[in-house]
């Protein structure tokens, strides 16, 4: 699949879980709006303190100092409630997105037959519905939330930077694309890891739901100790997939820190030049260094969210696969339910689990069942008598011929 492809499929992915949002696009949309608030009070403050320096401090007017100090104050308990508010919006946004999710997948799921688990299995549909979700609720409120904070920061940092200083400015040249190119060569080496990772999850829920279901044959034959070997070889293969995707992502950080501290030296050292030479101001000086921390706290904000939206991405691909699963059993809308005895009636049945001619559990059965008889059904062990029987409420489709309850 090329890059094209994969990209409109992951739009596409994206756009079908969106309308899972339903009732709760209000606060998903208060959410992000609370954010452009907090980011326009802490983007302004730096610039007062400049004015505090720059004007009060080195006139000596105090009462200007009062004031827009006090100004000051008043923008960081605003800055505070739109965040407070940012971030309740995006937990009852994200938590309903979740829900319902959930109900999505577990109606389809009701509806799946058994070919349909099949496919799936029993414990990767259950990691489907709790860990997959719960990814995916994590990268919804990040997006809605940190996504619109961190971008808008940035922007609006980096501006405020230039207007004070365009020279100096040109150290995010520096910065910005060398973190953006680390965090394209993480998104891509990435994905892959934890789509392995979520592999893992199955066989390990796998593992647990095959002890528990058959817990008394176990003890019966005394292989408690088996059943645990088996238990850990699986938790060790999931602890080596999580170690291999974050092994990937440990660089980011401290890639970051790297960057972040790089950049208030070249600051420091430039700036401190410059104040010397008398061609920039000691409060522009301050501000440009709180406008310079604003940035790289907003990119180490975006590379952070970013690694979420990686391990998110593969999350959303499995939730998908399960919405866009054919059903193998459907129903007509009008079909009659009732029927007029118990008798039961196979004519020249044939049935594959693999849906193919040439591999047949079963083969051109004939079988009539009157109503209210009692059979018995005899044969060795993978006979197919429990398939035989799984096929009469259709538990499975039957591959060729037809098979009638009560005369349909």
């Amino acid at each position: 699949m090329s890059s094209r492809q994969t990209k409109k499929k992951g739009i596409g992915d994206i756009g079908k879980l969106l309308s899972c949002v339903g009732e709760y696009k209000k606060a998903a949309l208060l959410s992000p709006l609370c954010m452009v608030g907090e980011v326009a009070m802490e983007i302004l403050i730096p610039f007062l303190m400049a004015k505090i320096i720059d004007v009060g401090i080195a006139n000596g007017d105090l009462p200007y100092v009062a004031k827009v100090g006090l100004l000051m104050i008043l923008m960081a308990v605003v800055s505070l409630c739109f965040g407070a508010g940012g971030g309740h919006f995006a937990a009852v946004a994200s938590s309903g997105f979740a829900r319902n999710i959930r109900k999505k997948l577990f109606d389809k799921i009701q509806d799946f037959s058994f070919a349909n688990v099949d496919r799936f299995s029993t414990a990767s549909l259950v990691t489907r519905l709790t860990t997959d979700v719960t990814n995916t609720q994590n990268s919804f409120a990040n997006i809605i939330r940190g996504m619109v904070r961190g971008p808008l920061m940035l922007v609006c940092a980096v501006v405020m930077a230039v207007s004070i200083n365009a020279k100096l400015s040109l150290i995010f040249l520096v910065a910005v694309p060398l973190l953006g190119s680390t965090l394209a060569v993480i998104a891509v080496k990435a994905y892959p890891r934890f789509q392995r990772m979520l592999e893992q999850y199955d066989s390990m829920n796998a593992s647990v739901q095959e002890n528990l279901v058959g817990i008394r044959v176990v003890k019966a034959f005394v292989r408690s100790d088996h059943e645990s070997e088996k238990f850990r070889e699986a938790a060790t293969k999931l602890q080596q997939a999580q170690k291999k995707a974050e092994n990937l992502l440990i660089v980011n950080m401290p890639l970051m820190n790297f960057v972040v501290y790089a950049c208030m030296i070249a600051v420091s050292w430039f700036g401190g030049r410059q104040i010397i030479a008398g061609s920039m101001l000691t409060g522009q000086f301050f501000s440009f260094l709180s406008y310079l921390t604003q940035t790289l706290t907003s990119l180490m904000m975006i590379s952070m969210n970013f690694v979420g939206l990686v391990m998110a991405r593969a999350s959303v691909r499995r939730i998908i696969e399960v919405m866009d699963e054919p059903l193998d059993i459907t129903d007509e809308g009008n079909a009659d339910i009732q029927v007029a005895d118990g008798s039961v009636d196979f004519e020249n049945v044939s049935f594959s689990y693999a849906k193919k001619g040439d591999n047949l559990t079963l083969e051109n059965i004939n079988l009539h069942i009157r109503s209210g008889e009692t059979i018995g059904i005899i044969g060795g062990t993978g006979s197919a008598k429990t398939t035989l029987v799984q096929l009469i409420p259709r538990l499975y489709d039957v591959y060729s011929g037809s098979l009638k309850v009560g005369g349909r």
